[in-house]
């Protein structure tokens, strides 16, 4: 059996769904000590008022807890990962756990990245750029829909190849409710749209200001436990991967089949999810593994169990 710890990628996590957790639970109070010694806030009030799902504190908060359940499953349920992978904004919480930057780095990093994000989208240029999800879409037809909006000089891109027939796409708020009904006629079903926009080539912008204004800050070293990269499964073991990784995640599209691949090349057989999530340990790809699902209710139910004992 080898095991590989997997931080999902961020989905909307309120403080009423993982506030107790972070209370109670030791492994995220001493993270979130952390994490207030290193911002100068408590990061656990700023999470509980946060009114939007990817404020700064509340990215924070999501990095904080997908960390302290690795820590907790380590501990508690004896998972002992071989290599790990971030997906999307999981690679934050995959690149402190990997020790290619230090935990205080790594809340530095993404307060940093989350202050600059809220800048960025916050122009007008860029303020209309959504990423929507959906799935039962066939690759084909999607592709037309794209060719549909290019013919009209519309942008539009694929940011996450996630299951066959399940796709992120980042276009532009106004051609939202066109291509939904699009998505409709083919048969397929809409999920959910992200704002911000994550994953897409039109972001070159925020990479370039990233990589002159806020990674010079950062310093990162070799990964004790090699990173899969999520745009193209590249089994990452340097510094200068890791730097190049952060940099791909801005503008490259999540491909998570390449990912399960390479774990099925490095002999993987069980994936721990650590982190609140309702997509990755769904995934028809993820499911060929055993799947161990760590999110702050298992960790509580746990608790509860030991107290009854």
């Amino acid at each position: 059996m080898s095991t590989a710890m997997v931080f999902p990628g961020m989905g909307p996590a309120t403080f009423a769904e993982v506030g107790k957790f972070m209370v109670v639970n030791p492994f995220a109070q001493a993270r979130l000590a952390e994490a207030r010694e290193v911002l100068g806030y408590d990061v656990l009030a700023a999470f509980s008022r946060s009114e939007d799902a990817y404020t700064e504190a509340a990215q924070v908060a999501f990095v904080v807890n997908s960390v302290a359940l690795a820590d907790w499953a380590r501990q508690t349920l004896d998972v002992a990962p071989v290599l790990c992978a971030g997906p999307s904004n999981g690679l934050r919480a995959a690149t402190a756990f990997s020790g290619a930057l230090s935990f205080a780095d790594t809340v530095r990093l993404t307060a940093d990245l989350a202050r600059w994000e809220a800048e960025y989208f916050a122009q007008a240029d860029n303020a209309d750029l959504v990423t929507h999800s959906f799935v039962r879409t066939p690759q084909e037809q999607l592709a037309e829909m794209l060719d549909e909006l290019g013919e009209r000089g519309e942008w539009a891109e694929v940011s996450s190849y996630l299951d066959p027939g399940f796709f992120m796409v980042s276009l532009r708020e106004r051609n939202l409710d066109w291509f939904k009904q699009r998505i409709r006629d083919v048969g397929g079903y809409s999920m959910y749209t992200m704002r911000p926009a994550v994953h897409s080539a039109l972001l070159e912008p925020q990479r370039e200001h990233a990589a002159r204004e806020i990674y010079p800050k950062y310093s990162f070293a070799d990964p004790v436990l090699p990173v899969v990269a999520d745009h193209d499964g590249t089994l990452v073991t340097t510094a200068a991967g890791m730097y190049e990784l952060h940099m791909a995640t801005f503008v490259r599209a999540v491909r998570w089949e390449a990912v399960v691949r390479t774990l099925r090349e490095q002999g993987v057989t069980d994936v721990c999810v650590s982190g609140s999530d309702n997509l990755f340990r769904r995934l028809k790809s993820t499911k060929t593994f055993e799947v161990l699902a760590v999110d702050p209710d298992r960790a509580l139910r746990h608790r509860r169990t030991l107290v009854r004992r």
